[in-house]
């Protein structure tokens, strides 16, 4: 898929951070230079050729009584790594003179996972041209002067086309696997059959004439056939067919590649992904890393890893591959600021297990094969862990302490003012902020849009607390189905997969329904729109939830059975409320909330605590639902909205303190830079204009 032209951010605002509370006298600072030694002595007339470098000269200077702050400055240039940078806990800082890892002022500064490729094109038939590769080097994408090519396949690239901008049924037909001479190594990339994210195969040869024999697919917890429509296949010579698709053969090393018109291949500028990751920072929680600041680089060009996801998490339906471009394990109030991820092949930031104080903060994420950010902790922490939607511990058998067992999770962590877009390019199942296994989590001003699945996402209830606030999700869900911007799950102890026995043991024992989810998950002042579902979807069990001034553009609100769900001050612009299959004792609170639409309910027999006071602007609609029994003191009010043109649906001359007005004007990222880039939500007309009217 072609990549827009790559745009770098300037980051000079950021390193006069580095400087506030020190003297300039205190600071020791190291330089590593694209030409510079590791012979140097890292000044900035002798730098260093690498990180490593830089990193061995921190170690000597921590070693002294009086150690100064440091700050290890790149200078301008692209450092393609051999292997990732590795920060340990040795080179730590403090809080007062924290280690800075960070570009000079003004320049742009890129960390590549990729390797140049010095090749010999020679034309040949049909447009193709050839070169030889190194024996033994493989690759799964490859980039031309920062583009990113086309790896040969069917049907062809169309960037207008969801999903995976271009799919066939007949894409493993007999009579298309029939052309293919050996197609051992090429791809095959599916939705789930119920779209709830994708697989990804290998073709390891052919059983026959026209059958492929495939090994993989288990990119998704909730395993099934692979869709019989949304499917391609890449990675088969016979389909290079088309301008900027290439094709390697690695048994014979010649990679073969079609440009366009006119274009002589040999005055382009190769690069192939080899890294996953690209900085580690590693850790434990009895020897931590601490204290490292890392601002104003970019990350590109690290290898696609949708071929290693396959860990369960719990009974999400998601699986994962714990690595990033940069993975944090075992921190401590360590910061990755203003810096740029950019044409990634899998995860852009991998917080994982033990980690505390970590902050996110301000980076821009785009064209990313996987996910953004993600929070993932340890299932050895969780007590008495499935990992399977079908799977459950037997009350007899199940641990009942509260809480986690273990530290292994991030905690008190902080995903804040990112701007993510055009992420899960190869993998489906994938979101900008991504939490499980986690507790206290911030995720604040966040701007995510053009994601296949969910903006934000909660895959279990362990262990809650997080604040999911003033955040702007939109289009999402592009390429899948049943979900929403924001999405969570919550099949955590209580939860089992027959509803009857669910019933029974919550019933039976409802200290259980809070033992993973000890803390309320507080989601507030958002703005989410999905069109492909529910703008808020809280999913199978998610419980202990507070709600409250979300403005919900498109999908409504969903909640589907959980526990302590406090919903209430919210705007659904178009729709309304789809509460599902509750339980008898839900203790859900639905009130004081603008609606548009009667409730969508499926299956309720029982209406929780109160689904009341809410504010309608159809009187068909209220009552419809006081037919349910519910909305004794529900109201309909002309739906008089400041400025909804623009996206404005306070309402005008408001002074009931039921229903309070909240700030619509300030969601999404607060940086200068940041905002200057981020796009917004199309924001829909209203369809019950004439209706309102009549209220």
């Amino acid at each position: 898929m072609l990549f827009p032209k790559l745009l770098f951010i300037g980051l000079t605002g950021v390193t006069s951070l580095s400087v506030r509370g020190q003297q300039a006298g205190s600071v020791k600072r190291i330089y590593v230079s694209t030409k510079g030694s590791d012979r140097n002595q890292g000044t900035m007339a002798t730098p260093y050729a690498t990180a490593e470098a830089a990193l061995r000269s921190v170690e000597k200077q921590k070693q002294g009584k009086n150690t100064p702050g440091i700050e290890i400055i790149f200078m301008a240039g692209t450092y393609q790594l051999d292997k990732p940078i590795e920060l340990s806990a040795g080179i730590s800082g403090t809080r007062r003179q924290p280690l800075r890892i960070k570009a000079e002022d003004g320049a742009q500064v890129t960390l590549s996972g990729g390797k140049s490729l010095n090749l010999k094109w020679k034309q040949g038939d049909h447009g193709i041209w050839e070169a030889k590769v190194p024996r033994g080097l493989n690759f799964q994408s490859l980039y031309a002067n920062d583009k990113h090519l086309v790896r040969a396949r069917y049907p062809n690239y169309d960037p207008t086309v969801l999903p995976f901008q271009g799919y066939a049924a007949d894409a493993l037909s007999p009579e298309r696997v029939a052309t293919w001479k050996n197609p051992k190594g090429g791809i095959v990339h599916a939705l789930h059959a119920g779209r709830w994210g994708g697989f990804h195969y290998k073709i390891t040869g052919k059983d026959g004439l026209s059958t492929v024999t495939l090994e993989g697919g288990q990119q998704n917890n909730r395993p099934s056939k692979m869709h019989e429509t949304y499917r391609f296949v890449e990675n088969i010579f016979e389909e290079l067919d088309t301008f900027q698709e290439w094709y390697l053969d690695e048994e014979e090393a010649l990679l073969f590649y079609m440009p366009a018109k006119g274009v002589d291949p040999n005055q382009l500028k190769f690069v192939a992904p080899q890294l996953e990751n690209l900085i580690y920072l590693s850790g434990s929680s009895s020897r931590p890393v601490h204290d490292i600041e890392v601002s104003g680089l970019r990350f590109m060009y690290t290898a696609p890893t949708f071929m290693k996801t396959s860990e369960p998490l719990l009974r999400s339906d998601w699986t994962i591959y714990r690595q990033g471009a940069v993975k944090i394990e075992g921190a401590e109030n360590c910061i990755f600021r203003a810096n740029d991820f950019i044409a990634l092949g899998g995860n852009a930031i991998f917080v994982n297990n033990y980690n505390r104080g970590v902050k996110i903060e301000g980076n821009r994420i785009e064209q990313i094969g996987a996910g953004a950010i993600n929070f993932v902790g340890d299932p050895a922490a969780v007590r008495s862990p499935e990992f399977r939607y079908e799977k459950f511990v037997p009350f007899d058998q199940m641990d009942t302490i509260k809480g986690p067992k273990t530290d292994n999770y991030p905690m008190d962590c902080e995903a804040s003012d990112n701007l993510i877009h055009n992420i899960g390019l190869i993998e489906k199942q994938v979101a900008g902020v991504q939490v499980s296994m986690a507790e206290s989590l911030r995720i604040l001003h966040n701007t995510i849009y053009n994601v296949p699945r969910a903006g934000i996402n909660v895959g279990d209830g362990t262990w809650g607390g997080h604040e999911i606030a003033y955040n702007d999700v939109f289009n999402t869900v592009l390429e899948t189905s049943d979900h929403g911007a924001f999405n969570s799950w919550g099949r955590d102890r209580f939860w089992h997969p027959n509803r009857k026995e669910m019933d029974e043991l919550t019933g039976k024992h409802p200290n259980l329904i809070l033992l993973d989810a000890v803390k309320t998950t507080k989601i507030h002042d958002n703005r989410f729109r999905c069109d492909h579902g529910w703008d808020i979807d809280l999913d199978d069990g998610s419980s202990n939830y507070e709600i409250y001034n979300n403005l919900c553009l498109s999908g409504g609100l969903k909640l589907r059975e959980g526990f302590y769900r406090k919903v209430y001050n919210n705007v659904m612009i178009n729709n309304g409320f789809h509460p599902h299959v509750w339980f008898q004792h839900s203790h859900d609170v639905f009130r004081n909330n603008i609606v548009m639409e009667s409730h969508q309910d499926i299956q309720v027999k029982y209406w929780g605590e109160e689904v009341d006071h809410n504010i309608y602007g159809r009187q068909d609609d209220l009552d419809k639902d006081r037919a349910k029994g519910i909305e004794k003191h529900g109201r309909v009010i002309q739906l008089n909205f400041t400025n909804p043109a623009h996206g404005d649906f306070r309402l005008k001359n408001w002074k009931d303190q039921d229903f309070k007005n909240f700030d619509m004007l300030h969601f999404g990222v607060t940086s200068k830079k940041l905002k200057t880039l981020a796009a917004s939500p199309e924001i829909p007309q209203l369809i019950q204009s004439e209706a309102i009217g009549r209220a």
